[in-house]
């Protein structure tokens, strides 16, 4: 059965249960990122290692993870979204039940890598499946809440890791954790009557090949450097942002915090209004535009004004709520020009910006906090906002 009569026969009951697994596995993923960041002082001390060594498992993870996302997109254009995805879950799952079974700093060292392989699946696995299985109507909402629910995510993991590390300990909350994977593996296996996944139809792109001649597209290309900017604008609001406003304005650390808080939640709250935008309008790029304009003056405010600490943190406010809208609008571009049969390569490829921009992030705003230039911190964001309109707005259209 082709990929157009799956959709179209899909009933409501069974896309929305899709998206239901999908956003629990993304709910995993960035659990399984976060993993590390409080439970860093057990492990450090149980081993007797330095912050760089434990630091060398968290880069081996986004270093894998950032060479084979594009890979396994392919994988899953010619396996289907479903069983790379339920690898990737056990992939991420396993790894860490067994850091939490042994005692061996290379043996952690070795399940990163490896639970690395499995972040690689999350992005192409998911956009497939939602891009597939959900009708064209619904996609925008579906994106909005894969979106939200990695966030849930992020934020659910340090009280949860901690709470388990308290009456664990830390391998305890490792394999508290693990669980979770599984547990959302088994769902997926569970979904058999509309997720088995069957590869969608290989086609060919316009210019004669539906692989890595594609990803070079000027209009891949403009994605991926969409997605690299934005993940250097968020390193640097969610990184440097407190010591930032504390070199330049004296701004206390809560104040900051408070301002930071802000941010992350209504961005989270954003995605949701950015997913009922989406229904309502198809000038995606527009929507993406503003929400990046608004980004930029807001930053640049904060950055050449001492707002006190009510406008500072209603401005940090402001700005991630824009940044939260635009976040199924940036989705919607890709999968506009994205043709049948490619989703899986063409969001692995493009969300690996977000691995790249991971990287940048912390030399640019480092480099500028070393300096002595915080100001920068804020101007710098504000400038990637703008470069950023210009990829969405000068990208090509899909061609008929």
């Amino acid at each position: 059965m082709s990929q157009a009569i799956e959709i179209v026969g899909a009933k409501p009951a069974s896309h929305l249960r899709v998206v239901g697994a999908v956003s629990a596995a993304h709910l995993v993923s960035h659990y399984y990122i976060i993993i590390m960041a409080p439970l860093l002082p057990f492990v450090r001390e149980a081993y007797g290692v330095s912050y760089t060594e434990i630091g060398l498992a968290l880069a081996v993870f986004n270093t894998v993870s950032a060479v084979l996302q594009a890979p396994a997109g392919f994988l899953v254009d010619r396996l289907g979204a479903r069983l790379p995805l339920i690898c990737g879950l056990l992939l991420g799952a396993g790894p860490f039940l067994i850091v939490g079974l042994t005692d061996s700093y290379w043996v952690l060292v070795a399940m990163f890598a490896i639970a690395g392989i499995g972040n690689a699946v999350y992005h192409p696995a998911d956009y497939a499946l939602l891009s597939q299985h959900v009708p064209a109507e619904r996609i925008g909402p579906a994106f909005s809440f894969h979106t939200f629910a990695g966030m849930a995510g992020s934020a659910l993991a340090p009280p949860t890791l901690l709470m388990m590390q308290s009456a664990w300990g830390w391998r305890g909350a490792f394999i508290g954790a693990s669980i979770l994977g599984f547990a959302v593996a088994v769902v997926l296996i569970a979904i058999r009557d509309h997720g088995e996944g069957h590869a969608a139809p290989r086609t060919k792109s316009a210019s004669g090949d539906g692989g890595w001649r594609l990803l070079m597209t000027p209009a891949i290309l403009l994605n991926l450097v969409f997605f690299v900017l934005l993940a250097v604008m968020s390193g640097g609001i969610y990184n440097y942002s407190v010591v930032a406003l504390g070199a330049l304005y004296a701004t206390p650390v809560a104040t900051a915090n408070v301002a930071l808080t802000g941010n992350l939640v209504l961005s989270a709250l954003g995605v949701l209004v950015g997913g009922l935008l989406v229904t309502r309008t198809n000038r995606h790029g527009l929507v993406a535009s503003l929400g990046l304009l608004a980004i930029a003056l807001f930053t640049a405010l904060i950055a050449e004004i001492d707002l006190g600490s009510l406008g500072l943190i209603s401005a940090m406010t402001m700005a991630g709520f824009c940044s939260g809208i635009i976040m199924p609008s940036r989705d919607m571009i890709v999968r506009e020009i994205t043709p049948p049969g490619s989703f899986g390569k063409v969001f692995g490829f493009v969300t690996t910006g977000f691995n790249i921009g991971g990287i940048i992030a912390p030399l640019i705003f480092g480099a500028i906090m070393d300096h002595g230039s915080p100001r920068l911190v804020f101007l710098g964001v504000a400038a990637g906002s703008l470069i950023a309109i210009f990829t969405v707005l000068s990208r090509p259209r899909r061609r008929a």
